[in-house]
């Protein structure tokens, strides 16, 4: 009986070639993949804006109660006729937002548009408490205690700021907490944006 060499040789070198190439696809994956993540880190594209359907849509119609002992209205939007209002969303036992309670009494200060609150999943005594130590920038702040409010902005997380047009439409929104370069570069000229337009 006469053994095919050249066949046995060409199967496993075939053999081989297929081992080779099962090794090289999941180096070609990863190369591909990095690829793509220095191309995004190189655009300049800020990559902590996540896009919102809402932009251009109008509020989400929002009734949320006071706030016991806050001496504040609730959340309404129909409060947000005619003026510009920027809607932080906040919770006493989120950290960043007690990091970016110091840029929100800065911005408390400009008179031009108004600073409402959501306050999300909280108990009322824990942020009242936050307030206290913290000090209050809002003008008004409303009760989310399930969520549903909050589901209905679209909101990812707390943090997140707003900001509403005098047309009762978002014009913006910036998820995480402010900082004071995100308020320079982002935040402000959005503001001004808005302030500029017909209401």
């Amino acid at each position: 009986m006469s053994v095919d060499r050249n066949g046995g040789a060409a199967a496993g070198a075939s053999a081989a070639g297929r081992r080779r190439l099962m090794l090289l696809v999941p180096l070609l994956v990863f190369v591909g993949l990095a690829g793509l993540f220095l191309m995004q880190l190189l655009s300049g594209r800020d990559v902590s804006a996540i896009p919102s359907a809402l932009i251009g849509q109008p509020a989400p119609q929002t009734h949320l109660p006071v706030l016991d002992g806050s001496g504040l209205p609730g959340l309404d939007t129909a409060d947000f006729a005619g003026k510009v209002t920027l809607l932080n969303v906040f919770a006493s036992w989120c950290a960043p937002c007690r990091e970016e309670h110091p840029v929100l009494l800065a911005l408390a200060q400009d008179k031009r548009y108004r600073l409402a609150a959501l306050n999300y999943k909280d108990k009322p005594e824990n942020a009242r408490r936050f307030l206290g130590e913290l000090g209050n920038p809002f003008a008004a702040i409303g009760v989310d205690e399930t969520g549903r409010t909050a589901i209905d902005w679209g909101v990812y997380g707390v943090p997140e700021t707003f900001i509403v047009g005098k047309d009762g439409r978002i014009a913006y929104k910036h998820v995480g907490p402010l900082t004071p370069e995100s308020v320079r570069s982002s935040l402000l000229p959005e503001i001004e944006k808005a302030l500029a337009a017909p209401g």
